[in-house]
């Protein structure tokens, strides 16, 4: 409190006791008792004020004791329950937390994790999935800056996210309490399969199965595969203390068009603990939808093969490189890539006349544009002889289908006639030209539609050199070869435009995340983004119906239906204002990914508390662990001296004594005839 404060208070002190005494005790012949009162109130409310109005700064030493965090988190997910560890779980961490000595030098918050991270409050051990690395990400967010143990209670069995060994702080050390059995029993599991999403009709399609052992002895143990009741493959597979994996792969005939579901089993003579993990379910989508591709030549050109292995990147497609004079009949194939085409197309160009297969032209420098303008009435080529390169610019305004921009402006430029290209019908141009970075009017790729037929024109040769380009810059050919993929799908598909397009899977596995996305279009093929879509799944079984309504995200609409029953469902999409709608179903496979284990993972935990300067404790050492939390000398609560300053203004109760005074004061005067 500073000097001027003080003086200003003293003469408060001062006017306050003057101005009440010169009321109550200045020229009064009676100085009662009363009087004395009286003028007691009216110095307090007087002097109350006064203080009010100059508002002195009241400093408080405040001394503040830290305590270091130590958040001990249990997992809640399914697996604990079928290790036999939820008694484990649920009251060892309370030894812990309710322990004195750990409160008094911890700061001790409880949290629970199966497929989310949240605070503890009930532990009933149904989650579905183990993402220990999402613990790792939000202690991260909850305790930044700080050095802090974490207790982990956990089986080390993680089913989703990225490695937890490597996830955590480098200032956290983590201390794993094993729960479950250690003890190594036999155990054969199927341990992942991996198999394409579709296949095509009265093709093989591979499926790899890798098949796990948990032993030291010899055994041989039966494969097979079933589709309903038949079992379609079956193969002896045997292990040992040195080889405890296998990998099996088939070859399955796809002879029917739809979902065909199978499941892989692996058994012996030998009893097993855990039978669950044994069987697995997969699915796959027979198709009979694949599309034959004429791509068409008169010369060698490296764009040639770039086209094909980008497009055969699909499994639907089939790329066939073939000369003008090698086709006999179009009856084949799908759509046509016509590249750089001469008279001696002609042929092929009379016969699509009647067959009216979707085309791809492709021009360059070899390409006879007199030719060309007499067999299209899209676009008016007037070249002259002279070369030009042509670069890419990415037209956003397009909407024949969806296309992000993948880096088309920083792709080579393409080598083509120099000249003027004018569209003599309607054009959607997807790329536009660029020379030595002016636009012009050329476009580079671009689509047009006419009644049923659609083509597609792309200006310019080498294209090989964007495939290049993008796997120079993403390490990676997939953008690229998605970009040729929806031009194929493009032409392949006569179909007109949809306003609603849903996009969903065959089937799904119990537990996991069932994700449906729509994007719903106006009358201008414009995304809208005020659609009201709802989505009513029906299980085919038993009737039983719920009704979800879909989240607008940045460019689509997307539900999530987790919580679904293993079983076969209907579902149809409405938009409610324009009342289309689109109908369709999907299978909920029956698949526990928390059923799979029979042991605890202690080598990873070992390695997570290795990575984290921490140790690895089992049950029966929790009490060693309290002891060695109480001992560690590097979590020791800091103390803190703080100043507090307080303006008296905000003291609520100075302000009720000043109410106080003056309302004692005023009844005194009223009961004694003072008014």
């Amino acid at each position: 409190m500073t000097t001027s404060t003080i003086l200003l208070l003293l003469l408060s002190v001062i006017i306050a006791a003057g101005l009440s005494f010169y009321q109550y005790s200045y020229k009064v012949k009676n100085q009662s008792k009363l009087y004395w009162f009286l003028a007691f109130l009216r110095f307090i409310s007087l002097f109350s004020i006064f203080l009010l109005l100059i508002n002195p700064i009241i400093s408080r030493k405040i001394t503040e004791i830290k305590k270091t965090p130590l958040p001990i988190v249990v997992d809640n997910s399914k697996s604990i329950s079928e290790l036999k560890a939820t008694k484990e779980a649920s009251e060892l961490y309370l030894n812990i937390s309710e322990n004195k000595a750990i409160a008094e030098k911890y700061d001790v918050q409880l949290f629970s994790f199966s497929d989310e991270f949240q605070s503890l409050e009930k532990l009933d051990f149904k989650g579905n999935q183990s993402h220990i690395d999402g613990v790792a990400k939000n202690l991260k967010q909850l305790f930044r800056n700080i050095n802090y143990p974490v207790v982990l209670f956990t089986d080390g069995n993680q089913t989703m996210g990225n490695d937890y060994v490597f996830s955590f702080h480098e200032n956290t050390s983590v201390f794993p309490v094993v729960l479950g059995d250690t003890t190594s029993v036999l155990d054969l599991k199927i341990n992942q399969i991996n198999v394409n999403k579709y296949a095509f009709l009265k093709n093989k399609f591979p499926v790899e199965v890798f098949l796990q052992y948990n032993g030291n002895d010899l055994i041989t143990s039966n494969f097979s595969i079933q589709s309903g009741n038949q079992t379609i493959y079956k193969q002896a597979v045997s292990f040992s203390k040195d080889k405890k994996a296998q990998s099996v792969i088939i070859l399955l005939d796809a002879d029917k068009v739809g979902i065909a579901k199978y499941k892989a089993v692996i058994s012996s003579n030998i009893k097993e603990k855990n039978t669950i993990n044994n069987t697995k379910n997969f699915a796959v989508e027979i198709i009979d939808q694949r599309s034959e591709i004429a791509l068409v030549s008169a010369i060698n050109h490296p764009d040639l093969g770039a086209l094909k292995r980008s497009i055969e990147t699909n499994q639907q497609r089939k790329v066939s490189i073939v000369k003008p004079n090698e086709i006999k009949s179009l009856q084949e194939y799908n759509v046509l890539i016509l590249y750089q085409p001469t008279t001696a197309f002609k042929p092929i160009l009379d016969q699509n006349k009647v067959a009216q297969i979707n085309t791809f032209v492709i021009t360059g420098t070899a390409t006879d544009f007199d030719f060309l303008n007499q067999v299209q009435n899209d676009l008016n080529f007037k070249m002259s002889s002279s070369k030009e390169d042509y670069l890419a610019t990415f037209e956003a305004n397009f909407n024949l289908f969806a296309q992000t921009n993948i880096g088309f402006e920083n792709f080579p430029p393409l080598e083509h006639n120099f000249g003027v290209i004018t569209a003599k019908s309607n054009v959607n141009t997807l790329l536009s030209a660029r020379v030595r970075n002016v636009p012009v009017q050329n476009p580079i790729l671009t689509f047009t539609e006419n009644g049923g037929k659609r083509k597609a024109y792309l200006i310019g040769e080498n294209i090989w050199k964007w495939r290049l380009e993008n796997h120079l810059n993403k390490k990676s050919f997939e953008d690229f070869d998605l970009f040729a993929d929806k031009i194929i799908q493009f032409l392949v598909s006569n179909a007109s435009k949809k306003n609603l397009n849903v996009t969903y899977e065959s089937f799904y596995n119990s537990g996991e995340s069932i994700e449906i996305t729509a994007e719903f279009f106006n009358k201008n093929y414009e995304f809208d983004e005020k659609a009201q879509l709802t989505i009513q799944v029906t299980n085919s079984k038993t009737k039983a119906t719920k009704k979800y309504d879909f989240l607008k995200t940045m460019n689509s609409y997307k539900v999530n239906l987790d919580g679904l029953e293993a079983g076969n469902y209907s579902f149809k999409v409405t938009e409610k204002q324009s009342n289309t709608s689109f109908s369709g179903s999907f299978e909920v496979l029956d698949f526990e990914i928390e059923k799979q284990f029979v042991n605890p993972d202690k080598n990873r935990l070992e390695q997570l508390a290795t990575n984290t300067n921490g140790k690895v404790y089992y049950p029966n050492q929790v009490e060693n662990l309290i002891q060695s939390l109480i001992d560690n000398e590097n979590y020791i609560p800091t103390q803190k001296e703080i100043i507090k300053k307080s303006p008296l203004i905000d003291w609520i109760w100075l302000l009720v004594l000043v109410i106080i005074a003056l309302a004692t004061e005023w009844f005194t005067r009223k009961y004694n005839g003072l008014l």
